[in-house]
């Protein structure tokens, strides 16, 4: 989606002259006579002016004092100054308020462009260097995640639910869907917010240093063991520790883990004494815990003290109207980290995009972007820059056309039921004397119903009711549905 541009200025003719070169260099353009239509247009983000072009004399408001509260409503909003004077006190008086940068009228159209294309430059990086900041402080919010489809606002909603207590976490979802960004999210709203953070990915570890990597070693424990290690438990003290991949870890340490969960403390291998530890655990997991428990391969009493507050992520072809949202964000993060200036993407390029079905899900299609931004020769990314994707795709023209921004939240889904009567609608909310059912009774019903109206097929359910996958086919196996197995995903 093109950025926009808000030009204010008092003289029409200059307002039209700017207006005019901001569209022709592909940028979207609003206007406003004085300051203070200005600051009631740029004040709220969410009205999405992303570059603000001031003139510093005009009636009434004066562009410095513009300037000024501009800077206290959004000081990461990008002003550039216009003027016809070029005296270096005004120029340092206009950087010292908060501007980029100065240009000196008549603004030569090409200058203009630069000088806007500089300012996003800037605001990307610094917003990637903010961003990362949060992460290694452990503040990640929830204002940071990408998560407006009808799939991902259930999802907040339970992380937010979540990250006012201390309850153990089970994040659920295949991989590369950003189980742990949602994890991170969740102790950057809690009151554990700025402590530590660790994660340890469970199918990453050898099985013979589990026990040794989780809850640390004396010195001369066990051959090779030089020094003392005081493994993650204690390394998050105070803090998270995500288990990532937890369905990975062996019989043995699970039974130590569950020691751990249960009493708060850990036993370090060769050590006499158990260490108390205050760690609030999250884990996650691409498998089914519950099948494991039923192969005997994970134990049953651990996955309950994990299963505490389970969280379904969705899959990304699941949260199709976050994807120009995602690769817009991926653009801006590899410019600002690779120094490339790539603008945007193609319509059709978009199209590509949005219709394949992302198998990795978002790393996937970040690693896609990446590769794309560093081939691109152009200012947008075309179908050629996704060479992969775009020659397993059918031909352009034949795909849905992909949403250009990101997805206004969705009004509540309302069921068409009859309200008087037991056998109105397809799915009844009275029972035959006239009393509301069980909500669980309309649940089933109501799955029950989707699923036979898309013919079994579990991706379309999945998406129409807005529910992931994983809790698609929890409930399914809760209520003994019938499915017809006709899945096509």
């Amino acid at each position: 989606m093109a950025k926009t541009v808000l030009v204010i200025d008092d003289d029409p003719t200059q307002r039209r002259l700017l207006q005019a070169a901001v569209e022709k260099a592909g940028f979207a353009c609003r206007t406003a006579p004085d300051g203070e239509a200005g600051i009631a247009l740029a004040a709220d983000p969410k009205d999405g002016i992303d570059v603000v072009l001031l003139d510093l004399t005009m009636p009434g408001l004066s562009g410095m004092e513009t300037l000024e509260r501009l800077a206290a409503k959004r000081p990461d909003l990008p002003v550039i100054m216009l003027t016809a004077t070029s005296g270096i006190d005004t120029i340092v008086q206009s950087m010292r308020g908060g501007a980029v940068d100065f240009i000196v009228k008549p603004a030569n159209p090409e200058r203009v462009v630069v000088s806007i294309r500089n300012a996003l430059k800037m605001q990307s990086l610094t917003g990637e260097v903010k961003r990362l900041a949060r992460k290694a402080e452990g503040g990640m919010a929830f204002d940071d995640m990408i998560a407006s489809a009808a799939p991902m606002r259930q999802v907040i909603r339970l992380a937010e639910r979540a990250a006012v207590s201390d309850i153990p976490v089970l994040i659920l979802g295949e991989s590369g869907v950003g189980k742990e960004v949602v994890a991170r999210c969740i102790q950057g709203a809690s009151t554990r917010v700025g402590k530590p953070f660790v994660t340890v990915n469970c199918g990453a570890i050898p099985e013979n240093l589990v026990e040794s990597i989780l809850f640390g070693h004396e010195k001369g424990a066990f051959t090779g063991a030089v020094s003392k290690a005081l493994g993650k438990f204690v390394e998050a003290d105070g803090g998270t520790l995500f288990l990532d991949e937890v369905g990975e870890l062996p019989l043995d340490a699970q039974v130590k883990l569950l020691r751990a969960l249960q009493e708060g403390e850990v036993d370090a291998v060769g050590s006499r004494r158990p260490t108390k530890v205050d760690v609030r655990i999250i884990s996650a997991t691409n498998r089914d815990l519950a099948q494991q428990v039923a192969d005997g391969t994970f134990r049953e009493d651990l996955f309950y003290r994990l299963n505490v507050f389970p969280i379904d992520m969705p899959s990304l072809r699941e949260r199709r109207d976050d994807i120009p949202a995602l690769v817009e964000h991926f653009i801006a993060r590899f410019n600002a980290s690779e120094g490339t200036k790539v603008n945007g993407i193609a319509d059709d390029t978009m199209k590509i995009l949005y219709a394949f079905d992302w198998p990795g899900n978002v790393r996937q299609l970040e690693n896609a972007v990446f590769r794309a931004v560093v081939l691109c020769d152009g200012d947008k990314l075309r179908p050629q820059d996704f060479p992969q994707i775009s020659g397993q795709m059918p031909d352009i023209a034949s795909l849905p056309a992909a949403p250009v921004a990101t997805a206004a939240p969705a009004p509540a889904a309302t069921v068409s039921a009859g309200v008087t009567g037991a056998g109105e609608g397809p799915v009844s909310i009275m029972d035959p004397d006239g009393e509301m059912r069980p909500l669980q009774d309309i649940e089933r019903d109501i799955l029950q119903y989707a699923i036979d109206y898309y013919q079994g097929h579990m991706s379309e359910v999945s998406r129409r009711l807005g529910i992931g996958r994983s809790t698609l086919y929890r409930k399914v196996r809760e209520y003994d549905l019938d499915m017809h197995e006709r899945e096509a995903s």
